[in-house]
């Protein structure tokens, strides 16, 4: 199976629980957003939008730019559409990270933001040259996705459970991702990790968050009864209501 088909197959979000509990998502949005300097009249790709949360304080920076909001997800675009309705400034765009072309997102483009998206994007070479296709000279691109060592703890409890794999997913390592990206034809490349433990106060909002967000792919091949006793004995197996994430930083340039 090609990388384009899994992603295809994947199930499509519920957009609609994951705007209610995408609240640690959209904390580590604003603060990726914060590392791109903007004067506020560019055209800047929102690159896996989802349900448009984050989309909004970008719309915020450009007072006199344009957005390009993207995801593969009908449903999240969608959402991000009735979010951001009345904005004339958005141009929304349902596609695969690794297949949209220029012309699709009218590039070039002066900026490419993203947060939680790339790690759900299998081929971070072809991921990396096709989002430097869409920029111009000198274009940044600031970036944030889930990195090596990335919910160990969470998987490891899942496979206890006869899981192998809960999700398809690439958590890369900065060296692999540097590498990636200079060969793509970036330069001034920064990557690095931070941890960023997520607490849950109850474990019915660990149960939802889960089930929406990290688990939501295995989850669809169980009946409804198997998917309840699967959560309630993942969130009982977890040490704490705490999800282990990982979190990978790029900014670039592209040469």
């Amino acid at each position: 199976m090609s990388v384009r088909e899994a992603s295809d197959r994947s199930p499509d979000w519920d957009a609609a629980t994951y705007d209610r509990v995408a609240d640690p998502q959209t904390r580590w949005g604003a603060a990726v957003l914060d590392r791109l300097p903007l004067r506020g009249d560019e055209t800047v790709i929102d690159a896996g939008c989802g349900s448009g949360r984050v989309t909004q304080h970008l719309l915020e920076r450009l007072p006199d730019g344009h957005v390009v909001a993207l995801d593969a997800s009908p449903s999240m675009l969608d959402a991000a559409r009735l979010r951001l309705q009345g904005n004339d400034r958005v141009r929304f765009v349902n596609a695969n990270l690794l297949a949209f072309s220029p012309a699709d997102v009218g590039a070039p483009v002066d900026a490419v933001f993203s947060t939680a998206t790339f790690h759900w994007v299998l081929d971070h070479d072809r991921l990396f040259h096709n989002i430097a296709a869409a920029l111009r000279g000198g274009g940044r691109l600031v970036a944030q996705c889930g990195a090596r060592r990335n919910i160990d703890q969470l998987t490891n409890v899942v496979r206890g459970l006869g899981v192998e794999r809960p999700g398809s997913w690439l958590y890369a390592s900065v060296d692999d991702t540097v590498d990636r990206l200079g060969h793509a034809g970036y330069v001034d490349v920064d990557v690095w990790t931070n941890e960023e433990p997520t607490p849950f106060d109850t474990a019915d909002q660990l149960r939802d968050f889960l089930e929406a967000v990290c688990l939501r792919e295995c989850l669809v091949t169980m009946s409804r009864d198997d998917q309840r006793a699967f959560l309630d004995e993942v969130v009982e197996r977890m040490p704490s209501r705490i999800i282990d994430y990982v979190r990978l930083n790029i900014v670039a340039t592209r040469a």
